[in-house]
């Protein structure tokens, strides 16, 4: 059987890439394609326990501050948990895999936003992720501005609507998102045949469509 395709979607908290994911798996899964999809912190029981501590804002003031080295390890202890357990095994079965967020979100909040730097996370991805990358990288950068306010919106309706809390990172300031965008740009332009920037402000049925496009035709070149 044929290995699986790995697509992950990045960008910004409010960048819009979750509700395309969702999208774009409901369009193949309609095509008869089969998709596995999940989230980064998170899809895994590990990693959903991974996931209440890093980004619950609520966290720091039981445990204390975590250490931009920790907050590291934990994403990609919850990464490796997800390669092994969801992953791997979906693409050896021949799956397309959609993930919302994987190391590119390391690279870009923890090495630019918390200034690691690029160095150290790929170096954390070749000691726990191996020689895994994702084949195609949808990445969305609509504005910083926008952004920012489409994901603190979400996360208050999220707080009022189910009492949990994620917006640990949406405290954070804009200085430390702007750090996020720009190394988002940079990864973008290291790798290029990889990494695709949507930055359209159109709307989320044009931008569907577009991604739909260049996904199909992804998987078309893919195969054999």
């Amino acid at each position: 059987m044929a290995r699986g395709s790995f697509i992950t979607f990045e960008g910004l908290d409010g960048s819009g890439k979750t509700t395309q994911l969702r999208l774009l798996a409901a369009s193949l899964t309609a095509a008869g394609r089969n998709v596995v999809t999940l989230r980064q912190p998170g899809g895994t029981a590990l990693g959903d326990r991974i996931r209440g501590i890093l980004l619950d804002s609520r966290s720091e003031a039981a445990l204390g501050p975590i250490a931009p080295a920790t907050e590291m390890a934990l994403m990609f202890a919850d990464r490796a948990q997800a390669i092994a357990e969801i992953i791997e095994p979906a693409l050896a079965a021949g799956s397309i895999v959609l993930c919302d967020r994987f190391t590119d979100s390391s690279e870009a909040y923890q090495g630019g936003g918390r200034q690691l730097g690029s160095e150290r996370i790929l170096a954390m991805h070749a000691a726990a992720c191996g020689k895994l990358q994702p084949d195609l990288t949808l990445l969305l950068l609509p504005s910083l501005e926008d952004s920012l306010r489409r994901a603190r919106r979400r996360n208050q309706r999220h707080l009022q609507k189910q009492g949990t809390d994620e917006n640990r990172f949406e405290r954070e300031s804009d200085d430390f998102y702007r750090r996020i965008y720009e190394k988002y740009e940079e990864i973008a332009a290291r790798e290029p045949q990889r990494v695709l920037p949507i930055r359209d402000e159109a709307s989320i049925d044009q931008i569907q469509k577009r991604i739909f496009e260049i996904v199909t035709a992804h998987l078309s070149a893919a195969t054999p």
